[in-house]
């Protein structure tokens, strides 16, 4: 997800329960022209475990040349993204418009494929709209060309992040066996996730806007029905201010901080009273300090209290790619 999936926050999840991440997006023609802020997205932190470098782009040979340099970070995958549904992605053939046209992709794939030793992975949607699902078949050229696993979100192009993911397709494709898949869309629960881990054909399950409203998501998965574990305001608070410290240490832009730890903070306290005058308050405190402080005082009155997001309203149905 677009600015989000950067090395910090992977490194919170993978310590919060997450078996492994993926980068951001990270454009294949801005690696090759060596533009910072670009290298800087494909910054690793050592302490990751199991990371994925996402790249995405429409030319064959440009995406194999950014493989290339993206590799010398020492990925444990290169993904190819053909999932982003943003109109400046797609209009220039990224994302999910490579859908659009399967007989080219067994090029594209191995042309990659071959230009890198770690293994090759690839983000696709179910298709480019619902006249055109074609998610099997495209699974089946990436397994001829060497691609290692398919992860696929359950909603079409054109569908965005609107109306509900199609696990039943999800499921069939995974019950096929084409490659080893991971299934993705409307995991946005503990429960509801659990419930897909107990009854699916899918190799794993990933996990993308879920985590940003509740950290504790993938620890809360494994929970069994008579465990009594709660998540407190005070461990949501714990959280932010590790994330702070990974901040921290990722960049010394205390702007480039102060903007990432706003949004995230606000993320992490839906769910909690009050949370429309804390957004407010959040976005109004004009500096690093005094943000933090707003946070600390908001999270520490709320005591012992329960979060209880509203998940039928939309979170981010624009998406973040």
């Amino acid at each position: 997800m677009s600015s989000i999936c950067t090395a910090p926050y992977r490194l919170l999840m993978e310590e919060l329960g997450c078996g492994g991440t993926v980068s951001e997006l990270v454009s294949c023609h801005g690696i090759n022209y060596k533009n910072e802020k670009t290298h800087k997205m494909l910054d690793i932190h050592k302490r990751e475990k199991n990371i994925g470098l996402q790249l995405f782009g429409e030319d064959k040979e440009a995406m194999a040349k950014a493989a290339i340099t993206a590799q010398e970070r020492n990925p444990k995958f290169i993904d190819i993204n053909m999932g982003c549904p943003v109109r400046k992605v797609v209009s220039k053939g990224g994302g999910s418009a490579l859908l659009k046209d399967p007989t080219v992709l067994g090029d594209f794939f191995s042309t990659i494929k071959k230009a890198i030793e770690v293994p090759l992975t690839i983000k696709i949607r179910t298709g480019w709209d619902s006249d055109s699902i074609n998610a099997p078949e495209v699974a089946h050229i990436a397994k001829e060309e060497g691609v290692e696993f398919v992860a696929i979100h359950g909603r079409t192009r054109t569908q965005a992040y609107k109306g509900k993911a199609d696990w039943e397709l999800l499921e069939d494709v995974a019950k096929e066996g084409i490659l080893p898949m991971i299934g993705n869309g409307d995991l946005h629960t503990a429960a509801t996730t659990r419930n897909r881990m107990n009854n699916t054909n899918c190799d794993a399950l990933m996990l993308g806007r879920g985590p940003l409203r509740n950290p504790f998501i993938f620890l809360e998965s494994y929970l069994k029905e008579d465990d009594d574990i709660f998540f407190s305001p005070q461990d949501h608070l714990e959280v932010i201010e590790r994330f702070k410290t990974y901040m921290e240490e990722y960049t010394d832009r205390e702007r480039t901080i102060l903007i990432t730890l706003r949004k995230n903070i606000v993320w992490m306290a839906a769910g909690y009273p009050g949370v429309a005058q804390f957004r407010n308050a959040m976005f109004t405190t004009p500096d690093l300090d005094g943000t933090m402080e707003v946070a600390c005082e908001f999270f520490h009155n709320l005591g012992n209290m329960p979060k209880r997001i509203d998940h039928s309203k939309d979170f981010m149905a624009g998406g973040h790619g």
